[in-house]
Order: C-alpha cells, then sequence, then structure tokens
C-alpha cells in the first residue's frame, strides 16, 4: 500500500504535517488545531484496517481528512469506503478539500455533524478508528462495539497521552469478552479491540 501513495497525496500529507506541527508550537485554540495523528499511526491504522473482513471502515473524527488519507489505502485494497465523521464545518470543509486533492474522493463517504447521531444507522463494521472529542469516546464505543464484525478491529487513538481522561471507557473495553484488547505504543497510544469469532 505505501509504495502506492499518489503524489498529489504525499502532497496532502505533507501540507497537513506542517500545519499540525505549526498549530502545536504557535499556540493556536484547541479546537482550531489540526491535532491529527502522527504518520507511523497513519501506517499502522492503514495495516490493521486492510487486514479486516471486508464491511465499512468507520472514522469518527475527520479534522483535515489526514487519517483519512490513510484508511483510504485500506478502502482501496478491500473495495470498500471509508464512512468519515466530522462535527465541525470548517474542517469538513478542509477534509473535502483533501479528497479532492489527494484524489480520493470516490473512497470517501463524509457525514458533516454529531457522529453520535448517525452511528446507530450504520451496521457490518470491519474496522472503526476513534479520534474525536475524548468526552465521546466511550458514548462512541457502545454504539459501534456491537456492529463490529467478527475479527473486525476498532482502534482508539490517545490511548496513553490521554489515558486519564479515558481510563473509564479503557476499562470498559478491556473488561468485555467479545474483544481481545491491547494498548499498543505507536503514536499517543493506541487501544486496539478486535472482535473474537465466538463471542
Amino acid at each position: 500500500m505505501f509504495n502506492e501513495i499518489s503524489s498529489e497525496m504525499k502532497a496532502r500529507m505533507h501540507f497537513l504535517e506542517q500545519i499540525d506541527a505549526s498549530d502545536r508550537k504557535d499556540g493556536t485554540d484547541r479546537m482550531n488545531r489540526l491535532r491529527q495523528i502522527p504518520p507511523e499511526t497513519g501506517k499502522f491504522i492503514a495495516l490493521m484496517a486492510s487486514q479486516c473482513p471486508r464491511g465499512d471502515i468507520v472514522e469518527i473524527g475527520t479534522s483535515a481528512g489526514y487519517s483519512t488519507m490513510w484508511l483510504s489505502l485500506a478502502a482501496k485494497e478491500l473495495q470498500t469506503k471509508v464512512r468519515t465523521f466530522e462535527l465541525l464545518p470548517e474542517k469538513a470543509a478542509l477534509a473535502r478539500e483533501t479528497f479532492i486533492l489527494s484524489g480520493i474522493e470516490s473512497l470517501v463517504v463524509l457525514t458533516e455533524g454529531d457522529a453520535l447521531m448517525h452511528l446507530s444507522a450504520l451496521d457490518d463494521i470491519a474496522f472503526c478508528f476513534i479520534d474525536c472529542e475524548k468526552a465521546m469516546y466511550e458514548a462512541c464505543w457502545n454504539i459501534v462495539a456491537d456492529k463490529i464484525l467478527p475479527r473486525g478491529v476498532l482502534i482508539a487513538d490517545n490511548a496513553i497521552n490521554h489515558y486519564d481522561a479515558l481510563q473509564s471507557m479503557i476499562e470498559k473495553v478491556m473488561a468485555d469478552d467479545r474483544f481481545d484488547s491491547i494498548i499498543v505504543p505507536i503514536g499517543k497510544g493506541e487501544l486496539v479491540c478486535r472482535r473474537k469469532m465466538s463471542v
């Protein structure tokens, strides 16, 4: 997958990486920062998604579409789409620009608005990536967990650097016997949950 990233996508990734780095240094307000994943996390979620069964790839928290680009690599391989949700209109507009410039419009379905109002309509989720406001994580898990296909995977970002804020959700996930779960020290820490075949 990674050797097949287009020059257009590489350029857009580099552009957003520069904005993200600047946001973190210049005091940009938290809600206006891109707050996107680092490249190593992008590669990790793309690899994990590419190994999942056929079904929807879901992303909760689009921001400018950086992680969506990584997930689109898996979507292309699996012949499916990334269904991504973004609450803030200005970030949704930036994401649409990302999808056009990187040439992945046909692989992405962007829903603007509160993901919690839309997730219940989804079924057969093969892969889900949660990277939104930390206060929403547990509510997202509560809706999505039962919709994950056997051998499907859910990954939640910030499981190490925001562990205190996510502790309740992490403990709930770890105790759920439908899933095998582990925290992987990549990027800011990824909570990886794989749905068992028999539960």
